[in-house]
């Protein structure tokens, strides 16, 4: 999916109780859409349910569906949060090698960030969600594999050997969630007393240079 750098997240305040007044302690979308965002941080997205994310948020779980209409649809909005989907730049502003380069180091900061947002995309929504919540993230995947499809046209062959949008699309987020999923593994392979945080910054360096050395014209 598409990345973005990390974004400050307003800070969820208590209320109290009663009917949501305006104002700051205001329980409206962006606050629900916090205390989601934080649960999946946290936890595996079958256990944010709508009750668990209306106590995170100090709100009545009535809020959510008035809101969103269903827990599906709230979900794939945090995805948006989450990826930055709609930012996603249809051309590149760089060179496309470069851009390419800065994606794929944006899409392991991401998973990193969020290492249970690929289980609720693949597993969760694909499962239980409603036809336009499953609908809406297949096109968010496909529009990762349009932005690959022309960043490659962009380069026109003269950096970057033909590749298949697709695999890339896949390359690129299996190793990313791999690294992000397999965080028991990697601390046990890892020299006693490593810095987790500079690993994953190695491994994304890594990964860059693995996809671009190997894209590359010779």
């Amino acid at each position: 999916m598409a990345t973005t750098a990390p974004r400050t997240k307003p800070a969820i305040k208590k209320r109290g109780q009663g009917r949501p007044v305006s104002g700051e302690n205001d329980v409206g979308r962006e606050r629900l859409l916090v205390a989601a965002e934080e649960l999946l941080r946290e936890m595996p997205p079958s256990r944010v349910t709508i009750s668990r994310i209306a106590r995170a948020a100090n709100a009545d779980p009535a809020l959510i569906r008035y809101y969103f209409g269903n827990r599906a649809a709230l979900l794939v909005e945090v995805i948006d949060r989450v990826t930055g989907h709609p930012r996603l730049e249809a051309r590149p502003k760089e060179k496309p090698v470069a851009e390419l380069g800065a994606h794929i180091a944006r899409t392991v900061q991401l998973v990193r960030r969020a290492p249970y947002l690929h289980r609720l995309i693949n597993d969760e929504l694909e499962e239980i969600g409603n036809k336009e919540a499953r609908e809406r993230v297949r096109g968010m995947n496909r529009d990762v594999v349009d932005y690959y499809r022309k960043l490659l046209s962009a380069d026109g062959g003269v950096d970057l050997v033909a590749t298949d949008p697709l695999f890339l699309h896949l390359a690129v987020l299996g190793a990313s969630d791999f690294f992000s999923s397999a965080g028991s593994l990697i601390r046990e392979l890892l020299p006693e007393g490593a810095d987790l945080e500079q690993s994953t910054a190695d491994f994304q360096a890594f990964l860059v240079k693995l996809f671009l050395d190997g894209m590359r014209k010779r």
